[in-house]
């Protein structure tokens, strides 16, 4: 894949500097487009030999291009705030928002080509994380990012000499790295896996170029023509055609029944029996939350249900015998112009919690899938295909640690219209009301296909989902607080 590269293309001086005006002017319009339509982010990846200009070419692009609108990201070795959450985490935090560039130095490509080459593991576990790569990288561009992924390469004998002639410039001898010493010796096989990651990471969504680095001209003028086709394409493509799946439901039942009509819904506890076990488990909980094992693991809970099916009121028995200093409430509404910039759970995975930590979710991701397929927020295509996105959120979750619950808190539609009279005449849940839930009621078959449908396509062996029969408060909120010491108990079992 890189033999090409051994040719050593170069440009002389005079072509550059007659073909850098022309190019710049055209940039500059480009990203000023970009920035005014707003319609998508643009992420540059760079990787490669150690000394084949990714800085140098960076550090151009700033000067042809408007910087204030370029966001240049550095991803070295992680900081414990980074270690303490899921690996992906400290990239989506940095994630460029529309209309704007994001360069990212030290990307996921980076770490695991390092640790291929230093024997940290072994191709199983690189090819695991190419299909994560490639993964993460076709949902930002069905989100409608637009990826550019750049090898910069150098021959065996180009790295020599450069090295060599920097070694011998007293005035540029600085310029040499340890990480220059440390690839010069292990050149082969840093290749060789590079090789391997561009062949199995390379997609029509989200390519690599490679770009030889001995001539500065010339890959200046390489890395600049590519970004400016790239995004002259993406710009002018404004009516991108997108598929159209039909909306009904994706599973359904002989009898019409759907997965929640299953539950026996008469569940209760009388007022005794609910004090002493509420007590037992919030004792339980705080027993657990302040084990010394749970420093390995973080712990989310996801509180979705009918509308007034108590997801309030299960979540304040929860924290009601927590330190405050252990927990996050993260109340999920309309994103912000800030959240609709970003990529669909970009809001998600900024709020996951560190190891130690607990963040409860009052609505959640899973909004995509409900709200937003029903009322028609979103295509088709968009809540089709953020089953399997939703899947892979968790499954990184899980792997790091983190110990995720997921209740789904249902009640019948006599039990809600008598809660929604309650909250009309009492002036203290007033508030609580809105148009919103009444309208919502009336779609009511629609909501309980797509509860179905979620419960189906994303309860995992990993993260699996708890329906809790809400008709009876009391029973709801035991069940939720003995769900969530279960989990506990189970993880640090199989510490």
């Amino acid at each position: 894949m890189f033999e090409s590269a051994e040719i050593g293309r170069t440009i002389d001086k005079a072509r550059f500097d007659a073909a850098v005006p022309e190019l710049r002017e055209a940039l500059l319009e480009a990203q000023y487009e970009l920035q005014q339509q707003a319609r998508f982010p643009v992420l540059i990846l760079l990787c490669g030999v150690e000394g084949a200009g990714k800085g140098e070419t960076v550090k151009l692009l700033n000067e042809w291009m408007d910087p204030r609108l370029i966001q240049v990201s550095t991803f070295d070795q992680p900081s414990d705030e980074e270690l303490a959450r899921p690996p992906a985490w400290r990239y989506w935090r940095q994630l460029p928002p529309k209309g704007r560039m994001g360069v990212f130095f030290g990307n996921w490509y980076s770490q695991m080509l390092q640790g291929r080459v230093h024997g940290d593991f072994k191709n199983a576990v690189l090819d695991q994380a190419l299909d994560a790569a490639s993964a993460l990288e076709r949902m930002l561009c069905d989100e409608g990012a637009l990826i550019f992924k750049f090898w910069f390469h150098l021959s065996k004998s180009q790295m020599k000499a450069r090295l060599k002639s920097l070694q011998d410039d007293p005035l540029h001898s600085w310029r040499i790295s340890p990480l220059d010493w440390q690839q010069s010796k292990t050149y082969d096989k840093y290749v060789r896996v590079g090789e391997r990651v561009l062949r199995r990471s390379s997609r029509d969504y989200a390519p690599w170029y490679v770009v030889e680095g001995v001539d500065e001209y010339y890959r200046s003028l390489t890395v600049g023509r590519i970004l400016l086709e790239g995004l002259q394409a993406a710009l002018n493509a404004k009516n991108r055609p997108l598929p159209q799946p039909h909306a009904a439901p994706l599973t359904s039942s002989l009898d019409n029944l759907g997965l929640l009509d299953s539950l026996d819904m008469s569940q209760a506890l009388d007022k005794d029996d609910y004090n002493e076990q509420l007590i037992t488990e919030q004792a339980r909980l705080s027993g657990l939350l302040r084990d010394k094992r749970m420093r390995k693991h973080a712990l989310v809970a996801v509180f979705e249900g009918n509308d007034a099916a108590g997801k309030g009121g299960a979540i304040r028995r929860v924290t009601a015998a927590l330190d405050p200093r252990l927990y996050r409430i993260v109340q999920v509404a309309a994103p912000t112009d800030e959240e609709r910039a970003q990529p669909y759970l970009w809001r998600f995975w900024r709020q996951i919690p560190a190891r130690g930590k607990f963040t409860m979710f009052d609505r959640s991701w899973y909004g995509r899938v409900l709200v937003e397929r029903v009322e028609g927020f979103c295509s088709p295509a968009d809540w089709l295909r953020a089953y399997g996105e939703i899947n892979d959120f968790e499954e990184q979750l899980t792997d790091a640690g983190v110990v995720l619950v997921k209740f789904w808190l249902a009640i019948d539609q006599d039990t809600q219209l008598q809660r929604f009279n309650e909250r009309e005449q009492t002036p203290f849940k007033r508030f609580k009301i809105t148009e919103d839930d009444w309208r919502n009621r009336e779609k009511w078959p629609q909501y309980r296909d797509a509860v179905g449908d979620m419960v189906d396509r994303t309860s995992t062996e990993l993260a699996p989902w708890t329906l809790v029969e809400a008709n009876d408060k009391r029973f709801a909120r035991v069940k939720v607080l003995r769900t969530i010491n279960a989990a506990l108990e189970a993880a640090f079992e199989r510490d």
